[in-house]
């Protein structure tokens, strides 16, 4: 039987030689768990995806889910070299159904005559359309092939229900600015596969912009290094000295990790609105910088302030919506870049406005009609005004408010099913305290009404 795919490109012994010519950041990948940096939560000691890897006991499916650069390959390679089972790797975006069914026949020969397991890499499994993830689904179910599918994207939103309830989901998290440099100073300190052997002057400063500016990407920040070192010409005396300025030259500006359609996407937003919703401005414009230089549709940022506008700040200040609507104007106006400012503008005054959720209680109006249906109009205020109208009884009753002192009288307004049911509280912020005020003088009928109608009432 062929065998020509096990192990493929995670292949201990062509780990073991890593060839100068290939990228520091593979040549560097950790061989062991001893090795691996970071994701102490699922990989820490007695966390049991160590102890499974460990005791070659890995005997259900796995989704390492995590953005660039954390470790889920390396953990994949980490796996290849520990286990004892037949180790395949298909890549989703090459990879098709048919090679999906040729893994799924070598691995039934394997477990019929030799009894041995075999565990498959999907990397970047989200990749793979509803059709493919169905063709693994039967030979993840029963235990022809071990699973493991690395991703970029949210697990919920891009792999199968069925799939994704066979697989343990873990959640890999950007490494930490001290882990990214742990781990540059053992690529410069390592002999064989980094650059033990070079005579290599870097600053402190230097090795903690690139472990800062990485952004918990350890393969951005080894590019860098490496980028750093091959560059810059040695001196005299066989130096390569890295400074500060090497060092930002070589990383120049991160590129902001985000996918429109996916986590990050939701992630962020959700972050953006929150802190508006906080009334903290700073927050806001940061996460308004990420979205925009990510290249988010500001259209989409535009609509999300607008209806934060009505939903938590309503009458607490109602120039919030009217703002909002010029920015949202301006923006259709004049676009970008210019429309940041209006962007920026909308969101640093709604973030300080007063704020009050009142509107929400229209849904409790909603919910009550949905549930118990809608009660009738009163006879009192129905429309009076057309021909015969009046012989019902239309209009019988009502009470004009401009009639009145204040321009209010009380009067029943909701059917009588609901007639004490309240639906409107206002908060004391802004400028609805003044609204919860003269509402609360309308409700006790304290605002200095008459009580009886003048005789010049008009009927409507």
């Amino acid at each position: 039987m062929a065998r020509k795919s096990e192990r493929d490109l995670f292949s201990a012994a062509r780990e073991e030689r890593a060839p100068l010519d290939r990228p520091l950041a593979v040549r560097m990948r950790p061989r062991s768990l001893d090795d691996f940096v970071g994701q102490q939560d699922i990989l820490g000691p007695g966390k049991l995806l160590r102890r499974a890897i460990e005791t070659d006991r890995l005997f259900s499916s796995i989704l390492l889910w995590g953005p660039p650069g954390t470790g889920k390959t390396t953990l994949a390679m980490v796996i290849a070299n520990a286990t004892q089972s037949h180790f395949v790797t298909l890549n989703a975006v090459m990879a098709g159904v048919a090679d999906i069914r040729k893994v799924v026949a070598e691995a039934r020969d394997l477990r019929n005559l030799y009894n041995r397991r075999t565990i498959l890499l999907v990397d970047e499994i989200h990749r793979f359309n509803k059709a493919q993830q169905d063709a693994l689904l039967p030979h993840v179910e029963d235990g022809t092939i071990i699973l493991i599918g690395s991703t970029t994207e949210n697990p919920q939103l891009e792999v199968i229900g069925p799939l994704l309830s066979r697989a343990r989901l873990f959640r890999l998290h950007p490494l930490s600015p001290d882990d990214i440099l742990s781990l540059l100073q053992r690529a410069l300190a390592d002999p064989e596969r980094g650059y033990g052997e070079r005579r290599i002057d870097i600053t402190e400063d230097a090795l903690a912009h690139l472990a800062a500016i990485a952004g918990g990407d350890a393969r951005t920040a080894l590019n860098a290094l490496e980028l750093a070192v091959e560059s810059t010409p040695p001196d005299e005396q066989g130096v390569v000295h890295i400074d500060l300025d090497v060092a930002q030259e070589s990383i120049q500006r991160r590129v902001v990790r985000y996918d429109k359609g996916g986590d990050e996407h939701y992630d962020t937003i959700s972050a953006f609105i929150k802190s508006v919703r906080g009334s903290d401005p700073d927050a806001a414009l940061y996460w308004l910088a990420k979205m925009l230089l990510a290249g988010e549709d500001p259209e989409f940022i535009m609509r999300r302030l607008l209806i934060l506008a009505g939903e938590d700040i309503g009458l607490a200040d109602p120039q919030g919506i009217v703002v909002a609507a010029a920015c949202a104007q301006a923006l259709q106006y004049v676009g970008l870049p210019e429309a940041k400012f209006h962007l920026a503008m909308a969101t640093v005054y709604l973030a300080t406005a007063p704020k009050s959720n009142s509107t929400t209680q229209y849904f409790a109006a909603e919910a009550l009609i949905q549930q118990e249906g809608a009660g009738p109009v009163p006879m009192h205020l129905r429309d009076a005004s057309y021909k015969g109208a009046a012989r019902l009884g239309h209009g019988q009753g009502y009470q004009y408010p401009h009639s009145f002192p204040g321009h209010h009288v009380q009067q029943q307004y909701l059917p009588d099913s609901v007639a004490d049911r309240r639906f409107y509280e206002p908060s004391e912020e802004g400028y609805e305290a003044e609204v919860a005020e003269r509402l609360r003088a309308w409700r006790t009928g304290t605002s200095g009404e008459a009580a009886s109608p003048p005789k010049d009432q008009k009927k409507k």
